[in-house]
């Protein structure tokens, strides 16, 4: 009997934004994903808080409640300009004072300046980083092959509207679309187009059949459903994670909770 993965509660559809350096149009934007219901992650620079112009790190954990505060470094430096001691320091250090100021896990990241390569990659992941996000769109709603390259669907200036009608009704060979916009906030005061995300979120909100996340649940939810084992005759499913994982099973949907479950 066929078997695809679903998001959680059976949703079909998933959408996530992803905002870095944490300037305080932050607070404007954290405004509007709340009224329509969106989730978003900010990826911030912990050392630049409090400076002018950026959000300050007492309010941090208010403004992003219900949100993802995730790295994007101490300072934003050039992650290829620094020796060995400083990287661990600027990601490392980020980790533990954005973790200290939100009282959350920070697990992720976005690359400063979209600068990466795989000696990163690899050491990010020993300092215990799980997802990394890129600058390269791919102009698709395909999910991610590699979470430490994590490639977004496009940047909220590249016609989000009309792809916001695609994604809304795929073409049925699209399986369990994800939406992935990224950007900073300060473009939208810069480019006096707030009416864009506005009008955006406004379209895409409260959809019963889209799963509104931060970038880490997605993580962690797709993470849950590639390291799902079955038996042979897919009778019977174990999931080793902590996450409900949501199949479609012939013609019902099936939630498979953490443990041994019989399809």
């Amino acid at each position: 009997m066929k078997i695809e993965f679903l998001y959680p509660q059976g949703k079909t559809k998933a959408l996530t934004f992803s905002y870095d350096d944490g300037q305080i149009f932050d607070r404007k934007l954290v405004e509007i994903f709340n009224y329509f219901g969106v989730k978003g992650t900010f990826h911030l620079n912990s050392g630049l808080l409090n400076q002018d112009g950026f959000v300050t790190g007492e309010e941090l954990r208010k403004l992003y409640s219900g949100h993802e505060v995730s790295c994007h470094g101490v300072s934003h430096k050039y992650l290829r300009h620094i020796s060995n001691t400083q990287f661990i320091k600027e990601i490392w250090d980020d980790r533990i004072s954005l973790e200290q100021l939100s009282g959350e896990l920070v697990l992720g990241m976005s690359y400063a300046f979209g600068e990466y390569s795989d000696e990163i990659v690899q050491r990010l992941q020993s300092l215990g980083i799980r997802y990394a996000r890129t600058v390269e769109s791919t102009q698709s709603f395909a999910i991610p092959g590699d979470f430490m390259r994590w490639r977004p669907t496009c940047h909220h200036n590249d016609n989000i509207l009309e792809k916001a009608e695609i994604f809304l009704n795929p073409p049925d060979y699209m399986k369990c679309p994800l939406f992935y916009i990224w950007g900073h906030s300060f473009e939208f005061e810069k480019d006096q187009n707030w009416h864009i995300i506005e009008a955006f979120c406004k379209k895409i909100a409260f959809q019963s059949d889209v799963w509104y996340a931060t970038n880490l649940e997605i993580e962690g939810y797709l993470s849950a459903v590639r390291n799902l084992t079955f038996n042979v005759e897919e009778t019977i499913c174990l999931n080793n994670s902590a996450y409900s994982v949501w199949l479609k099973h012939g013609d019902k949907n099936i939630e498979v909770k953490p443990g041994k479950n019989s399809l």
